[in-house]
């Protein structure tokens, strides 16, 4: 198994970070209403539906905001809620496990 370390190394601490694995759909400009439904085939997943700077916030591991979160179910469908560039991260909040997954927008 190889993981991934973003190579952040204080010579004192010699602290690492591992990259978080996600799945990541562009969505681009949708308008506030419309309807964001996410497919699910494997493990249960988090379904996080995100503005571009929430987006750019989570892919640099801060705290970030977010619709949606834990899927148990195949299909969850998450309204848009304003206008704008939005996007879908799909991850398995640090468990192991396989998801497949596909987008549509309504």
């Amino acid at each position: 198994t190889q993981i991934e370390i973003e190579g952040v190394i204080d010579p004192l601490q010699l602290e690492y970070t591992t990259i978080m694995q996600f799945t990541h759909y562009d969505l681009r400009q949708l308008k506030s209403g419309q309807v964001v439904e996410v497919n699910l085939a494997g493990n249960a997943a988090n379904v996080m539906l995100m503005d571009n700077n929430n987006f750019l916030k989570y892919r640099s591991g801060r705290a970030s905001n977010y619709y949606g979160g834990h899927v148990t179910s195949s299909v969850t469908r998450l309204r848009v809620p304003s206008s704008g560039h939005w996007h879908i991260a799909i991850d398995l909040g640090g468990y192991a496990g396989t998801v497949r997954s596909s987008v549509n927008v309504y």
